[in-house]
């Protein structure tokens, strides 16, 4: 899985928001937020090939979180990005 280039993330008043490069007029209507742990893993990932395994041990290393708990919050972040177009 790749998350697509054609996205960036961007703070506009205060929430780190995703979208579209070099899309002027933009549809404003469907804006994905970020909270603090996906846009770590945005950061980490993006334009990169991964797995949701290594997602889950980003997750493992970066916080105290159980490795059960990291697969399935990985494996449900990927799903996400894939629901949301975000990926090639």
């Amino acid at each position: 899985m790749k998350i697509s280039s054609k996205f960036k993330v961007r703070s506009i008043v205060g929430e780190n928001v995703i979208i579209k490069q070099g899309k002027f007029g933009a549809d404003m209507t469907k804006i994905i937020s970020l909270n603090e742990t996906s846009l770590f893993l945005w950061n980490k990932f993006h334009e990169v090939e991964f797995t949701a395994e290594q997602v889950a041990q980003a997750l493992v290393d970066e916080y105290e979180i159980e490795t059960e708990l990291a697969q399935k919050d990985a494996q449900a972040w990927c799903d996400r990005l894939a629901e949301c177009g975000l990926t090639e």
